[in-house]
């Protein structure tokens, strides 16, 4: 009889593997490579790659799930690949591969995760749940509980960054705040971070790999390749083998809490001056409001629109050039300020239309 890999047995969980199975020389061979390091938990490799343009390289199918399997009875480690279809399930669970995760791209859609939980009704299969690629955790949030109400309940995130508009060193932005939400509503769950897809180069899996840590994630999913550059798909955020040892060796996975009294004592002081900051600070922003509503209702009586853009922007002009004085990032200032002017356009909009 089949034992169940249980996600929660050890933290930090480490998965990795290539992208893709290219050969059956590469794909055993870095699975040796990364087994002999003593610090991989899981093979990984992609068996179908869904890739956004046809045409490019999407996977050897079938055969490739035969290497892993045969790294398996190599190495002793269990095995992990991406499904995307109930054929899918089907065979890796012929092949006897351990664990199963959702992409990204099919997390999106409610009827093929809905297909993959009726098809693993009665497994008890673990099964990782990828974000999906636009910031909607509400979308994750309702993959998670397809698979349960199917029955499922080994089931785990996988945090691989959010796609959107706009410049930034990452290829998916990692949105820390809406992983945090997505924590708060299933503390039960494992919660693996994905830095190679987040990062898409290898210059900030490092950097990131600690920041998982840091907000207390479960373990980490990450790409190795014999030979990255030569890689069919995704060479660049691909480590070898050794150097993915180095990043698990150099990840530090603080402790959840200690009961030292002066770490105690310290926290709950310095906490008690964050809970009065806080409560002058939204007194504040109260007062701010009230002035905002007497601001509508003289435009109000003077038949003036709500919308002042020079005097919107010199407001973010002034406070933006003292982040630096204030040690607080223009980014982070300007989201404060935009939820601001946001709520005070709201209130001068219900006044002037009451």
């Amino acid at each position: 009889m089949k034992t169940t890999f249980d996600l929660k047995a050890k933290r930090p969980l480490i998965i990795s593997g290539p992208c893709s199975a290219e050969t059956e020389e590469q794909t055993l061979e870095t699975c040796r490579q990364l087994a002999a390091t003593g610090l991989v938990d899981v093979l990984r490799a992609g068996i179908w790659k869904p890739r956004t343009k046809p045409g490019s390289f999407e996977g050897v199918g079938l055969k490739g799930l035969a290497w892993l399997a045969a790294a398996k009875a190599e190495t002793g480690l269990p095995t992990a690949v991406e499904v995307a279809t109930t054929k899918h399930v089907e065979a890796a669970l012929e092949f006897g591969v351990d664990i199963l995760w959702i992409g990204a791209r099919t997390t999106v859609s409610p009827f093929s995760v809905q297909e993959i939980a009726d098809a693993l009704k009665g497994t008890n299969t673990p099964v990782l749940v990828k974000n999906p690629m636009n910031p909607d955790i509400d979308l994750w949030a309702g993959a998670v509980v397809r698979l349960q109400n199917a029955g499922l309940d080994n089931v785990g995130l996988i945090h691989r960054g959010f796609s959107y508009f706009g410049h930034s060193q990452y290829r998916n932005s990692p949105m820390w705040h809406l992983v945090i939400e997505m924590r708060s509503r299933f503390p039960e769950l494992t919660m693996i971070c994905d830095p190679s897809h987040i990062c898409g180069n290898r210059t900030y899996l490092q950097e990131v790999s600690q920041t998982a840590a840091d907000l207390r994630f479960d373990g980490l999913i990450v790409e190795s390749h014999i030979c990255p550059d030569k890689a069919w798909s995704d060479a660049s955020q691909q480590l070898v083998p050794d150097d993915l040892a180095k990043l698990v060796r150099g990840v530090n996975w603080r402790q959840d809490t200690t009961n030292d009294p002066e770490f105690v004592n310290a926290l709950n002081n310095l906490r008690q001056q964050i809970d009065q900051i806080d409560s002058e600070l939204f007194d504040l922003l109260s007062r701010r409001m009230r002035v905002a509503e007497k601001i509508g209702e003289i435009k109000r009586d003077n038949n003036v629109a709500i919308l002042q853009g020079g005097r919107w922007n010199s407001i973010v002009d002034k406070v933006v050039t003292q982040a630096r004085e204030l040690n607080l990032s223009e980014e982070f200032l300007k989201t404060v300020l935009e939820a601001i002017h946001i709520e005070s356009i709201s209130r001068q909009n219900s006044i002037m239309n009451r």
